[in-house]
């Protein structure tokens, strides 16, 4: 999203709209998706040079997906580490929660009339349609911002197969996203012809594989994220193996990303998410001992785990769509820490990690990593927030501050 700071995954969180099994034209109560946009980040003064984007993936610049650095605030303090030593920043009884989406490599060349284009397959709807955003092509494999629709306007796709638009995700004016009519057989579409979705900050094309994680499991109906859960690129088996051999346990779920916008720093539309019974049993059963931490991996994690979360802060069993966002003002209900990149100063990701961390503490990480030259975006570094804990007690509602 440079909208949801491009980092692949999503930054908010939670509530299921109701019964139906999906989303309609426009999903979710509206007033959800403006919230986070009414808030200002911590961090909308800062900026962040060109030169700090991450244009290659790490095993490309160094000796592999883990070669990242990784910055971590605890409370106020910040620190400077390689991420292969996350282990040592971690105890026994912490529980990481992972997302298990897998990216699909969802970007395919399509023409309206005689108009080439890029489709962008976002969000496959429980009726079967596929909510998409058409883009321009730019050339070097990157794309720029196209104007949404019309209704009724059929996209010519590989193979003899099209797609129809029908109608807008949210107010018509300006949408980005559309609901469309779609062949049978998306997922294969995607395989054959598609292309994971690549941003103008890096520098080629880069293979699938690039952009899934060592957590990322096919989904029974083809479902996957449009955009990278990138939290969790740089953990591979080893270090993986390193931290269940110290204690630290593993609780996954799913949330399947969507396509952020690009150029505007809008908040996410709804999301598909599940959350298991055996990681709501982990989870609670973390915070009911008091000794462990829930430590989210990526924005993601958060979304999907909030969505689960009662008010009473016990998490259940769920699964749907979420489309509400994590904000100081809510504060969270189950996570105490978070495994994130590094967002853009606008990116509404930012009001989650305030969520978090507090405002002060997030703003002090931020100037930490502008400072020593971090990397940003999905192949870049990697940003672990703990609380304070002489300043807050394990399991918080909120820590706005």
């Amino acid at each position: 999203m440079t909208a949801r700071g491009r980092n692949g995954r999503g930054d908010v969180a939670l509530a299921v709209p109701g019964a139906g099994g999906g989303p309609s034209a426009s999903p979710g109560p509206a007033g959800a998706r403006t919230a986070g946009a009414a808030e200002a980040t911590a961090l909308e003064a800062l900026r962040v040079p060109d030169a700090l984007s991450a244009r290659v993936p790490a095993e490309q610049r160094g000796a592999g997906r883990d070669d990242v650095r990784l910055l971590v605030s605890r409370g106020r303090a910040v620190a400077h580490h390689a991420f292969r030593e996350l282990p040592e920043q971690l105890r026994a009884g912490d529980v990481l929660v992972v997302n298990t989406s897998m990216t699909l490599p969802a970007a395919v060349n399509g023409r309206v009339g005689g108009e080439r284009v890029v489709v962008h397959f976002s969000t496959r709807g429980a009726d079967g349609r596929w909510a998409v955003e058409l883009r321009a092509p730019r050339g070097a494999g990157v794309t720029g911002p196209r104007r949404g629709g019309p209704a009724g306007a059929s996209v010519r796709l590989p193979g003899g197969r099209a797609l129809v638009l029908e109608e807008p995700l949210g107010p018509a004016a300006g949408a980005r996203l559309w609901w469309a009519s779609v062949p049978e057989g998306v997922p294969e579409l995607l395989r054959r012809y598609g292309r994971p979705i690549r941003y103008g900050y890096t520098d080629r094309d880069q293979p699938l594989s690039a952009y899934r994680t060592v957590f990322a499991v096919p989904s029974p109906d083809g479902s996957g994220s449009a955009e990278m859960p990138s939290a969790a690129r740089p953990f591979t088996l080893p270090l993986v193996a390193e931290l269940v051999r110290r204690g630290v346990l593993f609780a996954p779920l799913s949330l399947h990303t969507g396509v952020a916008s690009a150029e505007a720093h809008e908040p996410p539309y709804p999301e598909r998410f599940a959350v298991p019974a055996a990681t709501a049993r982990l989870v609670n059963a973390v915070r009911a001992a008091g000794r462990g931490r829930v430590v989210a991996v990526g924005t993601t994690a958060v979304r999907a785990l909030e969505s689960a979360a009662g008010a009473d802060g016990v998490v259940r069993p769920a699964g749907g769509w979420t489309d509400l966002v994590v904000t100081p003002r809510r504060g969270v209900r189950v996570v105490d820490g978070l495994l994130t990149g590094l967002h853009e100063p606008q990116a509404s990701h930012l009001l989650m990690l305030e969520a978090v961390a507090g405002r002060e503490a997030l703003r002090r990480g931020y100037e930490a990593a502008l400072q020593e030259r971090y990397l940003w975006h999905e192949f870049g570094d990697v940003h672990l927030i703990l609380a304070d804990e002489e300043r807050n007690p394990p399991n918080c509602f909120s820590n706005e501050r």
